[in-house]
Order: C-alpha cells, then sequence, then structure tokens
C-alpha cells in the first residue's frame, strides 16, 4: 500500500486531529510495514508513536526517521526545526486507534477471510481456544491459535511460535492472521486480553464469535478496578456484528448483564438454566465424560482433560461450534482428539508412579481455588501445594492466594514465581499474611517457605507419600523465570520430572 492509501483510511475515520498543520506530501511511496517500536524500524514503514507509561514514542520518532520510516503518525504534532523531519507526519487523536486500523489496512483485513473467534476472561481461555481449534481442525477447518502458550500459524512444526505476550500488538495480529490465511486456515482461535481490549489491539478486526469465560481478580495493577477489568472485557462483544454470536457462562456473576447486551447471546452453564448446558458429570484422572444438551440436540463428551473447570471450557468450545454450525459429529471427535494443553493441569508422573504431579497455570486466588478443588477428588493422600507470586504486579491477590491454599492444602510450599524487581522474601511474607495462624502452628509443619523454586519443588515431591498429589501453580508453560533483570531458563515439568526420579530412586521404584 501507499502512504496515501494508509492515511486515507485515518482521515476516513475521521482520527486527524481538527488543529493539526497539514501533513507533507501524502503521496510518498509505497509502504513496507507499520511499526510501533523505534529500534525495530526498517525502510519504508509507518512509525506509529504510542504514549507508554513512562514516555511518549514521538520522542523517538527522530530515531525512527534516521532508520528510514516512511512517515509518522502520533498524537503530537511535528517538532519544528529537528534536522530530518520532512516525511509525511499525520497528527491523530488516537495513536492506538491509529495503529490498529493502519496494520488492518496494511495486511488487508485478514480477519473477513477467517473464521476468528475471540476468547475473553480471567481463567479458561488457553484451554477452550485449543478445543475450539481441536473441533474446527476435526472438521476439516485449519484453524491457528494466538494465545498464551504459543501462535500457531499452520500444521507444520516450524508454524509455531513463541508467544511473547497473550495478545500481541495490533501489526503483529494482522500479520499473524494474514499469515494463517495464506497458509489456508479457514479459522483461528484467538485469546483476547483485557490489556489488548484496552489498549485497542484488536479494534479493526472482524470476529466471527466472541467467548465469556468469566471474571475475577487480576490485572488490578493495570486496571483501576473490577468494574474497569469488566469494562474491558466487554469490549470485545461491543466490536462483535450483530449476527455474530456471544457465547457467555452465565454461572459467572457478570454473565447475566454481558447477555443482556448482546446481540445474539448463546449461554452455558453447569448450575444455571442455560442454552448449553451438561448431564450428570463423571471426574477421573483419566478424564471426562457427560453429555451436553443443545438447541440443536444432544452431545456425548469424551475428554481427556481433567476437572470441573474444564466442563465449562469444553461448554465454551461447544456453545462456540454449534452457534457457528459446525457438524456433531466432528464436535465431538474435537474434543476427544486433545490430549491436553501445555501447563494447564498438566499431569508430569507417569501411571507407574505413587505419586502423581501436576503443573498448572493458575496464578490467581480464583484459578488456584479451582485447582486445588479439582485435585482433592483425584488425590488418595495428601494434598501438596507449591506456589509463589509474580512481583510487579497486583499485590492484593497475594494473601487471598495464600488463604486458599491454607484451606484446601494439606502441605503447602510457597516460592518463587517470577520475583522481576522485587524482594521474593518479601512477597513470600506477603503471601503468608492469608494463612491462618492453626495452619502456622500445626504440628506436622503444614507451611514451609523456600525462595529458591526449584529447591522448593524438590522438597515438595521428596516429602510426598504414596497417594499424594502435588500441586506446582503459577507458571506452567513457561520456560523462563524472571528475576531481577534477568530472564533465565527454568521449567516447571522438567524440575518436577528430575525431583520424581529422585523420588523414584529413594523409594526403590523402578
Amino acid at each position: 500500500m501507499t502512504w496515501a492509501e494508509l492515511h486515507g483510511v485515518l482521515v476516513g475515520r475521521g482520527l486527524i486531529r481538527a488543529d493539526a498543520a497539514p501533513s507533507a506530501d501524502t503521496a510518498a511511496g509505497v509502504v513496507t510495514g507499520i511499526a510501533y517500536d523505534s529500534r525495530q524500524v526498517a525502510r519504508g514503514q509507518v512509525f506509529v508513536a504510542l504514549k507508554g507509561l513512562h514516555a511518549d514514542g514521538a520522542a523517538f520518532a527522530r530515531q525512527a526517521i534516521e532508520r528510514g520510516a516512511a512517515a509518522v503518525v502520533s498524537e503530537q504534532p511535528a517538532p519544528a526545526g529537528v534536522p530530518g523531519v520532512n516525511i509525511p507526519w499525520a497528527t491523530v487523536e488516537d495513536a492506538r486507534l491509529a495503529l490498529a486500523l493502519l496494520a488492518a489496512a496494511f495486511y488487508r483485513h485478514p480477519s473477513a477471510d477467517m473464521r476468528v473467534v475471540g476468547i475473553t476472561g480471567t481463567n479458561g481461555k488457553t484451554t477452550t481456544a485449543y478445543l475450539i481449534a481441536s473441533i474446527f481442525e476435526a472438521a476439516d477447518i485449519r484453524c491457528g491459535v494466538l494465545g498464551t502458550v504459543a501462535y500457531r500459524i499452520g500444521p507444520g512444526e516450524n508454524d509455531v511460535r513463541e508467544a511473547a505476550r497473550t495478545t500481541p500488538e495490533a501489526p503483529d495480529v494482522q500479520g499473524l492472521l494474514r499469515e494463517m490465511v495464506d497458509r489456508g486456515c479457514g479459522a483461528c482461535a484467538m485469546e483476547v486480553s483485557s490489556h489488548a481490549l484496552s489498549l485497542r489491539r484488536v479494534d479493526g478486526m472482524t470476529f466471527a464469535a466472541g467467548v465469556f469465560t468469566n471474571l475475577t481478580r487480576d490485572h488490578l495493577d493495570f486496571h483501576e478496578d473490577m468494574e474497569a477489568y469488566f469494562q474491558a472485557k466487554r469490549r470485545l462483544f461491543e466490536m462483535l456484528p450483530r449476527d455474530a454470536p456471544s457465547l457467555i457462562n452465565i454461572d459467572d456473576p457478570r454473565g447475566g448483564a454481558l447477555a443482556e447486551a448482546a446481540g445474539r447471546p448463546v449461554t452455558y452453564a453447569i448450575n444455571r438454566p442455560a442454552d448449553i448446558a451438561p448431564g450428570p458429570l463423571s471426574f477421573s484422572l483419566e478424564g471426562l465424560s457427560f453429555d451436553v444438551r443443545t438447541p440443536r440436540g444432544t452431545l456425548h463428551v469424551r475428554s481427556k482433560l481433567v476437572g470441573r473447570p474444564n466442563v465449562y471450557n469444553i461448554l465454551a468450545a461447544i456453545s462456540t461450534a454449534t452457534a457457528l454450525d459446525v457438524p456433531f459429529d466432528a464436535i465431538e471427535r474435537g474434543l476427544q482428539a486433545l490430549d491436553g494443553v501445555p501447563g494447564r493441569f498438566q499431569v508430569v508422573s507417569g501411571a507407574k508412579d505413587e505419586v502423581t504431579v501436576v503443573v498448572d497455570y493458575a496464578h490467581t486466588d480464583d484459578a488456584l481455588r479451582n485447582l486445588l478443588e479439582t485435585a482433592r477428588p483425584l488425590a488418595r493422600g495428601r494434598l501438596i501445594t507449591v506456589f509463589g507470586c509474580g512481583g510487579d504486579r497486583d499485590r492484593t491477590k497475594r494473601p487471598l492466594m495464600g488463604a486458599v491454599a491454607g484451606r484446601l492444602s494439606d502441605l503447602i510450599v510457597i516460592t518463587s514465581d517470577n520475583p522481576r524487581s522485587e524482594d521474593p522474601a518479601r512477597i513470600i511474607e506477603e503471601i503468608q499474611r492469608g494463612i491462618t495462624s492453626d495452619t502456622r502452628r500445626d504440628s506436622e509443619q503444614r507451611l514451609m517457605a523456600i525462595v529458591d523454586r526449584r529447591a522448593a519443588i524438590a522438597k515438595a515431591i521428596e516429602l510426598a507419600h504414596p497417594g499424594d498429589l502435588v500441586l506446582i501453580a503459577g507458571k506452567g508453560h513457561e520456560k523462563y523465570q524472571v528475576i531481577g533483570d534477568r530472564v533465565q531458563p527454568f521449567d516447571d515439568v522438567a524440575v518436577a520430572r528430575e525431583a520424581l526420579t529422585r523420588w523414584r530412586t529413594n523409594s526403590g521404584v523402578v
């Protein structure tokens, strides 16, 4: 595309500031890309200067120009008398919205060429995305995935990329979707974070459906309060075309209000009357088995996923697939085909192990409660929980997570998560404030604090008896730990397997 065409997008959406001076020549040449980081600008790209928490990208426009930017888009007018600022400069009301619309236009609106399912909520987004993708694949519709674990843009091993964040910035989202379309994907299951919705990363997209999983306490370091957090999630459903289905969990207290505002609501629930609802549930470490009533008839679910929270994820996937007219046999086959999701109730022990070890991403008090309540009936012995809380994030959830662990665990090992710039011992102290004095004084020493996460995991498994279930929560699929300004390799699954090997040796188990 040319800069003239992209500038026309901004003009057409009324984004050019009325008091802005006329831009330089809008007929400048062909644009090679859209950039938002001045350090990454390549020759011929449009640089969109975003306002961040600590700096305004307009301050780095000169660096972008020196790297070959073809034009600048900013909420600030072009500075006068600065050498090199002689390229097109568009002054806009909202740079983030401009970035999203320019990216969508540059990549030729790929979301209009496929069925993109946007999934938002506090917990369950990743598993729901994997379930929906598996169903589409069973229906012979190639499906990409964008989310917390990875970005999958095609069927090959080389088509899976590491996810830097749950929902990337608009040019990255649009570029990934264009690659999916070019590789023959007819659908994409996409996690849409509250950050992405607040920061307009998915504006300009066409969603075929939107899914609301639940809303519990999280990200209050970013959002002002729970109401602001909910309003960010709500934006996804305000963006949907009126005929696009909104798949809503009405067991969640916020679900009813969302359903009333949706153009085409389809509800699902376990405890309340809903469009999509399950029959009697059967739980085991081997998976789930139950029937689901839908407006189109009854489905028979057989899944390798474990626990009540995954019933909700399965209902969300079924609701989406039925609303988008996916055949029943493909839905059933897709659900059964998914072996699991990395770091989501991932059982890392073997069938012959006398101790069960599970790794999970749970990092909020509600997610930890769901995890422990899922694990409790599956443990023949004690429930041992290893967890911590991330640094430089919402501190208010720390004692809440401590309280949940104290109430539902038999043995607790509090450790580091990603402490970042905070003192990990201080984080552990704040978690401990939520744990009752009865737990602290227990003669069997139910509470331990071990700052080193590797040592904490090793100790928890070392202390396990046959029949015990050890839960390692917080990091799930992550392959790193952030300590200070260092990002170092760390994998809960690998560390747990090493500790299990030692347990077998010490127990005389071959």
